[in-house]
């Protein structure tokens, strides 16, 4: 899993230009697919090799009578959630109330904090000793907006990021339960577990928290992830509870190995739907669409084939999807979800031999070459797959610049009619000869 690096601070203090730079410029966002509606919520990045979920906790009430409150709730919710808080102070504005009140939490918290003191340029920098009073360590002077010192300061970052245990490979496979409010996922869960591990209620919204429910299904172990519904943006006040609520439903999102994206079978398909499939392909997991709530479906001949083309038509983005139609109310074909995780995780982890990727590609490139482009035309030397989960393949070329986004796709249909890659992104990337 990646690591979780949450973005703390006051207004204005410059969190957005620190993500924005962080995000845009200094290191590369992973998987950008052009066409999928996407929330500043979260990017995925890399830095000196090390990869890492980029978490903006978001903006603060202005109001004057709650901002103390506020301030903690959110700083509480960032601690929780994250493998590293990054802190985010103002050098002009100084050392205010609000910046003592959310290091008083991180100070109280087991979590490493970097302390990052933005709009630091040659004028100010002697008002940097101010900073060490809020007992976080060695303040690290960055401008976000020239990019000056965030290098040093994602170096601190990655320093602080926890070990990893790679001998621990026998642990559960982590299945989170991601949707809208009221679509069924906490029955789902209950279904699985065998009790009522989760509150069941119609009315939406009434999971507030991530809940991690064990279960074990044909002696294989499984960890079961229940998360909030996520509402659409304009949906959710500022100052509401259901904001963080949609933060750790990301979270569950990035911790675990298949998520299972709940619909209402008996609803039109809404755009709040498409995007939280588009969270979930953003991230590079293995998923399952399950169209729960099949029992309140009324049904002719083609009501499958008509839902999975509805399907096809809003998850045009993740054309490798696959759905099964469930109740949880009657228990209808809920055994079959885990056949699916299990399906779509051994997809999602299939490693191809050198040989062989190399004589596809080669058959692809005989049947159909690049175009040209200004007279020269892209080379591809050989390809490899160096990593799984989700699976990337690495194609050596002449000139990286060369190769057209339509050919791209090309090469990944190729691979996904040769391979069993159903349920699972992939991910291609193309180096040049002197990259």
């Amino acid at each position: 899993m990646k690591p979780l690096v949450a973005i703390v601070g006051r207004p204005n203090v410059g969190k957005s230009t620190l993500i924005n730079r962080i995000s845009g410029k200094r290191i590369a966002i992973v998987d950008d697919i052009p066409g999928v509606t996407r929330d500043r919520l979260y990017a995925d990045c890399e830095w000196c090799g090390k990869q890492f979920t980029l978490i903006d906790t978001g903006g603060i009430d202005d109001s004057e009578d709650d901002i103390s409150r506020s301030v903690k709730r959110q700083a509480l919710d960032a601690v929780e959630l994250a493998s590293v808080v990054l802190f985010v102070t103002d050098i002009k504005q100084g050392v205010l109330p609000g910046d003592r009140d959310i290091a008083e939490v991180l100070r109280k918290s087991n979590k490493p904090v970097v302390l990052a003191v933005n709009k630091a340029d040659a004028a100010n920098r002697d008002n940097v000793y101010d900073f060490y009073g809020l007992g976080l360590g060695e303040p690290v002077l960055v401008s976000a907006e020239h990019g000056s010192g965030v290098g040093d300061l994602l170096d601190e970052v990655c320093v602080s990021f926890p070990q990893i245990d790679e001998e621990q490979t026998d642990k559960p496979l982590s299945i989170a339960v991601v949707g809208k409010p009221n679509v069924g996922k906490s029955s789902l869960v209950n279904r699985f577990s065998g009790y009522e591990r989760s509150i069941v209620s119609d009315i939406a919204g009434t999971t507030r928290d991530a809940i991690d429910t064990p279960i074990t299904v044909n002696g294989k172990d499984y960890i079961i992830i229940d998360t909030a519904g996520m509402r659409r943006k304009r949906d959710i006040e500022s100052k509401s509870i259901e904001r963080y609520s949609v933060l750790r439903a990301i979270a569950a999102i990035k911790r675990a190995d298949v998520v299972l994206i709940v619909m209402d079978a008996s609803q039109p398909i809404s755009e709040q739907d498409e995007k939280i499939a588009g969270l979930v392909h953003e991230s590079g997991k293995p998923s399952v669409v399950v169209l729960n709530k099949w029992d309140a479906v009324e049904k002719s001949t083609y009501t499958l084939k008509e839902k999975t083309d509805e399907l096809s038509e809003h998850l045009a983005f993740m054309s490798y999807f696959t759905s099964l139609s469930v109740s949880a109310v009657t228990g209808q074909r809920v055994e079959k979800i885990i056949e699916s995780v299990d399906y779509v995780y051994a997809n999602a982890t299939r490693r191809i031999a050198t040989g062989l990727l190399n004589e596809l590609v080669g058959q692809a490139v005989a049947a159909t070459e690049p175009t040209a482009h200004k007279g020269k035309k892209a080379k591809i030397l050989y390809a490899s797959q160096p990593g799984v989960c989700p699976p990337m393949f690495v194609f050596k070329v002449n000139d990286a610049k060369l190769v057209h986004f339509s050919y791209e796709r090309y090469l990944e249909n190729q691979l996904r009619r040769a391979f069993d890659f159903t349920g699972t992104p992939i991910v291609l990337k193309f180096s040049g000869r002197g990259d």
